[in-house]
C-alpha cells in the first residue's frame, strides 16, 4: 500500500484487555491513549465508540467530528461481536435478544444471535448491533436468565470483531491507519 492510499481520517486499534476507552483517567489505569505515539493524543483523535475495560479488539479513531457523528449516530453502523456466555443459552434467549429486553438503562436489543458453538453452561455468540449503549450487550445478557440456576447470563468474554466488512489484521496493542477504500466503505454503508 503507497501512502496516497491511506485514509487521513481513521485510525483502527486492537485494543487488548485492561485498558479504558478515554483520554485520562482520575484511578490512574491504563488508556488505550498508552498504546498509541503521543502525537494521536496531543493531535486530538478521538474514539469511535468505547469498549469496556474487559472488551477487546476492533477500536476506530478520527478528528473529524462529521465522520465521528456519521458514524455514531443510532443505527447508523453494523458492528458484530463474538462473545462467550457464562449460562444455558436457549432459543427463548435469542428470541428474547432479538426483541427488546428490559435492563436497567432502558430497553436492549441485537439486530442478529447466532450461536456458534455450545458446551451446556458456556455458549460461544455471535451477536450483531446497530447501536452501541454503554455496555449494550453484556447488559442484554445479564437481563436474561439461566433457566437451570435462575442466575443471570454473564458475558466472560466480548470481542467486536467487525464493523460493516471491516476486520482487524493487527496483533494486540498495535494500531494502524485505515485505508482510503475501508473509510469509503464505512461511510458509505450508512443507513
Amino acid at each position: 500500500m503507497n501512502i496516497s492510499q491511506i485514509s487521513k481520517n481513521l485510525l483502527a486499534m486492537n485494543k487488548p484487555k485492561g485498558y479504558i476507552v478515554t483520554r485520562s483517567d482520575e484511578k490512574w489505569r491504563k488508556t488505550v491513549y498508552d498504546l498509541f505515539p503521543d502525537w494521536v493524543f496531543n493531535d486530538g483523535w478521538m474514539p469511535i465508540w468505547r469498549l469496556d475495560l474487559d472488551s477487546k479488539w476492533l477500536l476506530l479513531f478520527t478528528r473529524d467530528g462529521q465522520i465521528w457523528n456519521q458514524l455514531t449516530k443510532p443505527g447508523s453502523c453494523i458492528k458484530i461481536y463474538e462473545i462467550w456466555v457464562r449460562g444455558h443459552v436457549t432459543a427463548e434467549h435469542i428470541l428474547s435478544a432479538l426483541s427488546w429486553v428490559e435492563s436497567p438503562i432502558g430497553k436492549l436489543k441485537a439486530s442478529s444471535v447466532e450461536i456458534v458453538w455450545n458446551a451446556g453452561a458456556k455458549t460461544k455468540l455471535r451477536v450483531q448491533i446497530d447501536e452501541g449503549k454503554n455496555r449494550h450487550i453484556r447488559r442484554l445478557f445479564w437481563a436474561l436468565k439461566d433457566p437451570k440456576f435462575k442466575t443471570p447470563l454473564k458475558v466472560l468474554d466480548l470481542k467486536r470483531i467487525s464493523i460493516w466488512s471491516l476486520k482487524l489484521d493487527i496483533e494486540s496493542g498495535m494500531w494502524r491507519y485505515l485505508t482510503e477504500e475501508e473509510e469509503k466503505m464505512l461511510l458509505w454503508n450508512q443507513k
